[in-house]
């Protein structure tokens, strides 16, 4: 089989795969959030921490008790870096550097899974899966339950309560999170991933030099890694290492599993506003914009343009052999255009446009379908922006889902989106001014500028992947990304909770004849618009100074 017939193949199973789980999956989560049953070691966790789980929350209580649960966490894994030599299972690793262990946790925690270091020689068993794995869980799991507490801003009247902050992260945790992680941790096992607690060896190869083998339980943290669009790798070289992912199943598995929960919450959305044709609308406007990247990648790609010596045989430099261009393509537009940062080839050493398709995937605002509730709060938001739009071309005040979007509703929605651009703008304006940070980018010109262009935007967007060719763990980089990282995460929950809060209080409206349908096909060409315009808008200078400047020298 043609290299170009096994990415076609790849690509129509993963779709059918998907389609497949978009209605059994998505009216589970549905379900997890709306039964009055308790299950009993929910029970049992809500006695041990003092929860009430009757009692909903106020958006505001909600948010203070998302804040603290997350700041809480970042202590914790500081800690536990920081404390790594004196733990079990530390295989002699010395205790993480402060400014490393300050960027590591507030990467984990809040969904990015930006690593500054290599798993492998860097973090310890222990580490690995009592503190970055528990990471992987809790931070998909606020992602999720943020964007529930937004749906119920729909669905609820003349309140301002969303549930319960603690009720919803152990109920996704316990119901979804944790059994999916042992269904798929047992498919990667069977299909050749290492789970185990050997020690690190090492052997003489055939030439007389030496090698360290490394173990590790890897498939038991690799399903959460990409099912909670995580992305952190228990190696340096994430998915590309065949410890990781050894074959193109498990390559193909774990690009089902990053893509799965994204894909599946419209369906949640649509179940729990009782319209089902709403879900659809936002599905299809993922799909669109996520073919859209996969087939500008594959293409660009396979062209090899710009590297002459590949030109035969497509961009192969920095790709694992076993995957080839395809499923390399297929991987690196999945991985960006949700918040997931995993890797199996290196997006450095992609061509110039492939490169930059995958850097304007991420300045989407991972939306299509985003990160593992990310996406969905996000395309909420954006949806309400073009219902907003449609209002003010018709003269009439916009309707999106029952509810009114006032100047209150449209505050938050723009405080929403001018928010990542300004950070990730601002940080690598001063990344690329500053004189220290300049030293660590070792590719001058248009290369150099997208390098950091990228570094801030995956930070920012709380994607993680990265170019290489930056040197990140200084200083500077670990501080400042750090901030960037938790504002990127946190300041767009507080103002989806807010919008959440606000549509709440609202007495749902019927629909009449000026109502704009926001389940046809013109209004998903309307949303991909508008999505596309605003990014195009925002980014454009630094796309055109970047990737297109160097793809058109």
């Amino acid at each position: 089989m043609s290299s170009a017939a096994a990415g076609w193949l790849q690509l129509a199973l993963l779709v059918a795969a998907l389609a497949a789980c978009y209605i059994p999956v998505g009216n589970y989560m549905a379900h997890i959030f709306t039964t009055d049953k308790h299950w009993r070691v929910e029970r049992g966790l809500y006695k041990l921490i003092g929860i009430d789980p009757s009692a909903d929350q106020k958006w505001r209580s909600y948010l203070r008790s998302m804040l603290a649960f997350s700041a809480v966490s970042v202590v914790f894994l500081y800690g536990f870096e920081r404390l790594q030599h004196y733990l079990l299972l530390s295989l002699g690793m010395a205790n993480v550097p402060p400014a490393l262990a300050w960027n590591t946790a507030a990467s984990f925690v809040t969904n990015t899974n930006w690593q500054n270091y290599s798993g492998e020689s860097t973090m310890g068993y222990l580490v690995q899966m009592a503190g970055l794995a528990v990471q992987n869980f809790l931070s998909a799991a606020v992602g999720i339950v943020v964007a529930i507490a937004l749906v119920r801003g729909f669905i609820r009247s003349r309140t301002d309560k969303l549930g319960n902050f603690w009720v919803d992260v152990t109920r996704i945790t316990i119901r979804y999170l944790i059994p999916l992680a042992i269904v798929g941790g047992l498919i990667l096992m069977a299909s050749g991933v290492i789970d185990n607690f050997s020690s690190y060896h090492t052997v003489t190869t055939v030439s007389g030099a030496h090698q360290t083998i490394v173990g590790g339980p890897v498939a038991s943290q690799e399903v959460i890694k990409d099912a909670g669009n995580n992305g952190g790798g228990f190696f340096n070289a994430n998915s590309s290492h065949p410890f990781e992912s050894p074959n193109p199943f498990t390559n193909w598995f774990e690009i089902f599993l990053l893509l799965l929960t994204a894909f599946a919450l419209p369906r949640t959305f649509g179940k729990m506003v009782k319209d089902n044709r709403q879900g659809y609308a936002l599905v299809a406007v993922m799909v669109v914009i996520w073919l859209a990247a996969v087939g500008g990648i594959s293409f660009f790609e396979a062209q090899g343009a710009g590297i002459a010596p590949q030109l035969a045989h497509g961009a192969m430099e920095g790709k694992n052999v076993a995957f080839g261009t395809p499923g390399s393509s297929l991987f690196a537009a999945s991985t960006t255009v949700t918040s997931t940062g995993s890797v199996n080839s290196f997006h450095d050493s992609f061509t110039a446009f492939g490169g930059g398709i995958a850097l304007f995937d991420i300045a989407l605002g991972e939306i299509a379908p985003g990160g593992v509730g990310a996406g969905l709060y996000g395309i909420l938001v954006l949806a309400m922006v073009t219902v907003f739009v449609a209002g003010l071309m018709v003269g009439r005040t916009p309707e999106y889902v029952g509810k009114k979007i006032r100047p209150a509703e449209m505050k938050y929605a723009a405080l929403y989106f001018l928010t990542i651009p300004t950070i990730t703008l601002a940080a690598a304006g001063l990344s690329i001014a500053l004189k220290t940070p300049q030293a660590s980018i070792l590719n001058p010109g248009p290369h150099g500028l997208t390098e950091i262009m990228y570094a801030f935007a995956s930070e920012a967007n709380n994607n993680g992947s990265a170019f290489a060719g930056l040197t990140t763990n200084t200083p500077w980089y670990n501080t400042l990304g750090g901030i960037v990282m938790l504002l990127g995460r946190f300041a767009p929950e507080i103002f989806a909770l807010g919008l959440a809060g606000s549509l709440a209080r609202q007495q749902p409206v019927p629909a009449s004849a000026g109502t704009l349908d926001t389940r046809t096909p013109l209004f998903v060409g309307m949303l991909v618009g508008v999505i596309l315009i605003l990014v195009g808008l925002t980014y454009f200078p630094a796309l055109a100074l970047g990737p297109f400047a160097e793809g058109l020298h």
